[in-house]
């Protein structure tokens, strides 16, 4: 039975993938605006505009630079969690909201980054890893706390604060508010992964 609801999810899953309701706008459509903000990502960036969730955001021209600016911070020294933790405060994310295209962008660079192959794979099947190391163990406490309770409780906070200082948590919160948004997006958008990429992350069983 938990077999049948697990195919079942996938199924669904990739249903809503693939039904892009917000597919790239082609050039001889773009506003000014739409096209003064790819100009201005792509000095940012040093990349061309492709894809998802820049594309959807590109209906809103002014949320672009903005979004970028911080997806951009999250890959500096400034950053004060560090790589690992960050993309696994970005996968907890995409988890929580079953979102396959920041999964598929990041599930490699948590390995990059370190992160353990159990610990991702705990995490898309929507388990507590097992084993964690303590910054890691500390990060996945507050991260689910925050998504699930909205909230975070004082003995979480606590060790957050001592583990990671105030910019920390900070930090901390704003990845998973930031990719809740990037979430919340392309799941509005339904946007599709990309060409050969499958989905890695099932629906949670209702």
């Amino acid at each position: 039975m938990n077999q049948l609801k697990l195919l079942i999810a996938f199924s669904l899953a990739s249903t809503l993938i693939a039904q892009d309701r917000l597919p790239p706008i082609p050039a001889d459509k773009q506003t000014a605006a739409q096209k003064k903000a790819i100009a201005d990502y792509k000095d940012l960036r040093k990349a061309d505009l492709t894809g998802p969730p820049w594309t959807v955001l590109l209906r809103v021209p002014d949320l672009v630079v903005p979004s970028l600016a911080l997806r951009l911070h999250n890959q500096t020294a400034n950053n004060p969690l560090g790589p690992k933790l960050t993309e696994f405060a970005i996968l907890i994310a995409a988890r929580e909201w079953t979102n396959n295209f920041e999964w598929n962008a990041h599930s490699n660079a948590a390995t990059t980054a370190g992160l353990n192959a159990a610990t991702i794979a705990a995490i898309a099947d929507g388990r507590r890893p097992e084993r964690m190391a303590e910054d890691e163990e500390i990060i996945y406490d507050f991260c689910n706390e925050l998504l699930h309770n909205k909230s975070v409780s004082d003995p979480t906070y606590a060790r957050a604060l001592a583990k990671f200082g105030e910019a920390g948590v900070v930090e901390a919160a704003s990845l998973e508010g930031y990719y809740t948004y990037l979430s919340m997006v392309m799941n509005t958008a339904r946007s599709p992964l990309p060409a050969n990429a499958k989905p890695a992350l099932a629906l949670f069983p209702k």
